[in-house]
């Protein structure tokens, strides 16, 4: 796990950030290997740390998801900034770049977009993510009938499809990210993504009736 650790109050120490990266690390492995419902205590072990040092930073496993999936949506905010300066309006490149961050994270996802972050983070990204879909229509690359609940949905799917398929397919959601931008593109576009074969959709689906 790659999150950048971010501490909008004062700054940490060096060893406590440190202890905080190994911590998320730890709960990322963790959550994509067992699930959710992973012990605090096989986190810290993971980590190399006592589990006194997680509950000190984290009071319970909803407040250690609720903090990464934080992070994530920062991420995703700082990313469409960035796009925001593309002269094509920047919207692909945000789908592309959020697509990937919850390939990476893909343990929490199940949770990301069910209010487990904080609403001013969800906030800052509804506004992102509206003014992208603005400029990528005055750019006249996307549909002008395509709304902000479109790209959420898009959003949506990108989740569902990277938890079916990984381990099985873990770039199946890139050919699912091509045909949803040729549906939303203002013109034709090609489809680049191989797709997954039908072995891999019956595993997929076989797996889930398992959860």
């Amino acid at each position: 796990m790659s999150l950048a650790v971010s501490t909008e109050q004062r700054p940490l120490r060096r060893d406590a950030a440190r202890n905080l990266k190994h911590l998320l690390d730890a709960a990322a492995e963790l959550f994509v290997e067992q699930g959710l419902a992973v012990s605090m205590a096989d986190i810290a072990a993971r980590a190399g740390v006592g589990v006194g040092t997680l509950y000190r930073r984290f009071p319970n496993r909803d407040a250690l998801i609720a903090f990464i999936l934080d992070e994530m949506l920062r991420e995703m905010v700082d990313l469409g900034n960035v796009a925001l300066a593309e002269p094509d309006g920047g919207l692909e490149t945000f789908l592309r770049g959020a697509g990937e961050l919850q390939a990476r994270d893909r343990g929490c996802i199940p949770r990301l977009w069910q209010g487990g972050a904080s609403p001013e983070r969800r906030a800052e990204l509804r506004a992102v993510i509206r003014r992208l879909l603005d400029q990528a229509q005055a750019a006249g690359t996307i549909r002008p009938e395509i709304t902000y609940t479109d790209i959420s949905m898009l959003l949506w799917s990108l989740q569902y499809t990277i938890s079916m398929t990984a381990g099985i397919a873990p770039t199946a959601w890139l050919r699912q990210l091509d045909v949803l931008l040729a549906g939303i593109s203002a013109t034709p576009r090609p489809i680049t993504h191989e797709p997954i074969t039908q072995q891999q959709a019956t595993a997929a689906i076989d797996r889930l009736h398992l959860r």
